[in-house]
């Protein structure tokens, strides 16, 4: 059983971070073999967040799509749905991640307003 979603995700968070772990890449890689198209592609090569909000909404909808088409009866659907539950739990992390981000930028930009305030310059 794999964890695509997840694995996919860890790759693009590594690209936006800029963090090198050769293993972990490796390990990610290796785990998706053979998964490396449509939205888990998309989402294993992101470069920032507002990609992997885009590309893991998609892989959502698939995975949503999966479940729902899955017979209740069948020995995966279990594990599947509790993918489901991760990758939304994951999902919402990433929000929290771009919104603290977009917080941070805002208090920059109010930092270097009251400093020019403070301290005017002559142009």
């Amino acid at each position: 059983m794999s964890c695509d979603e997840i694995e996919a995700l860890r790759l693009g968070m590594m690209n936006a971070l800029g963090i090198g772990d050769e293993q972990t890449r490796e390990h990610a890689e290796k785990e998706l073999e053979g998964s490396l198209e449509g939205p888990i592609e998309a989402l294993a090569h992101a470069q920032t967040l507002p990609e992997i909000e885009r590309h893991l909404d998609a892989a959502l909808i698939d995975l949503e799509a999966e479940v729902a088409s899955m017979d209740p009866d069948d020995p995966a659907y279990d594990y599947t749905r509790g993918r489901l539950v991760a990758v939304r739990d994951a999902e919402r992390a990433v929000h929290r991640l771009t919104s603290q981000s977009e917080s941070v930028l805002t208090g920059l930009g109010e930092a270097h307003h009251h400093l020019h305030e403070a301290f005017p310059v002559d142009e």
